[in-house]
């Protein structure tokens, strides 16, 4: 494969990076994008080392103008983007409740964070994250696709987007947004031959899940065995495990004809009924 390049939001989280050296591996040139640079810059040295083509680039996907002047950038670096990985999203504690459904007295609480009291701009900087940060990087990028070849928008949707869980309001919404939105996009351009998909991801460790998943010690949190216990294979998933979706989904001449699909990749927990 020629040096097509692959931009990749997020770039510097566990997922995304070995997104970035996965498509590196498939012959591309990968525009690592992430607001924390020196996480991408570390992931752009482990590709060159092993002789790609890689650069960082800090990268607000929030803001309009900061994506256009990256842009400009990678146009320069490395060239048009063939292909675009929508990976910046994410939930945070702020748009998090503590209990898991309403318990009697929690419209009165302010001690702790019930749904009457999550911080608005928490809610709005979570689904903001996850949509307009899909939005915006697709409005830029996608502007280099049009009239070439085998070119593709891969998006990162979650187990939210199928059933909602509890807890985590504005990111189980936005991740249901972006499903809805990969299938938008994916009949908008249809006809002119960039394809958009997604996967969802079901449960794997990230910097970003691992306080609601493990214990300070180390142990498993109760919310940990709900969701081993609601997933057949009963584990977590492994980073690996995403990239042959990955291969799959960007790769014209194995899915050329696949577009507006939304691909589990969850140890079979969107089939499990819980009995």
């Amino acid at each position: 494969m020629s040096k097509k390049v692959c931009v990749i939001t997020g770039a510097g989280g566990i997922l995304c990076s070995s997104f970035a050296k996965e498509m590196a591996k498939n012959g591309y040139a990968v525009a690592l994008l992430d607001l924390n640079e020196e996480a991408a810059a570390a992931v752009a040295a482990e590709i060159v080392a092993e002789g790609g083509v890689a650069k960082a680039y800090k990268t607000n996907v929030l803001e309009k103008a900061c994506v256009e002047e990256v842009h400009e950038k990678v146009l320069a670096d490395l060239g048009k983007c063939s292909v675009l990985i929508n990976g910046a999203g994410g939930n945070n504690p702020r748009a998090t409740t503590d209990h898991e459904t309403f318990e009697m007295g929690d419209e009165a609480r302010d001690d702790i964070k019930t749904f009457f009291n999550l911080d608005k701009s928490g809610f709005e900087f979570v689904f903001n994250l996850n949509i307009m940060g899909t939005l915006l990087p697709t409005q830029v990028f996608a502007k280099d696709m049009i009239g070439e070849e085998g070119c593709s928008i891969l998006n990162i949707s979650s187990m939210n987007a199928f059933t909602p869980l509890t807890k985590i309001p504005a990111y189980s919404a936005a991740k249901a947004g972006v499903s809805n939105f990969t299938q938008w996009l994916a009949v908008h351009f249809a006809e002119t031959g960039i394809r958009v998909n997604a996967i969802a991801p079901g449960f794997f460790v990230t910097n970003q899940n691992r306080a609601l998943l493990f214990n300070e010690d180390g142990t498993p949190t109760a919310r940990t065995g709900k969701i081993l216990r609601s997933t057949p294979m009963n584990r977590f998933g492994e980073a690996n495990e995403l990239l042959g979706a990955l291969r799959f989904l960007t790769n014209p001449a194995e899915s050329g004809f696949i577009t507006g699909v939304v691909l589990p990749v969850d140890g079979g927990f969107s089939a499990f009924s819980g009995v």
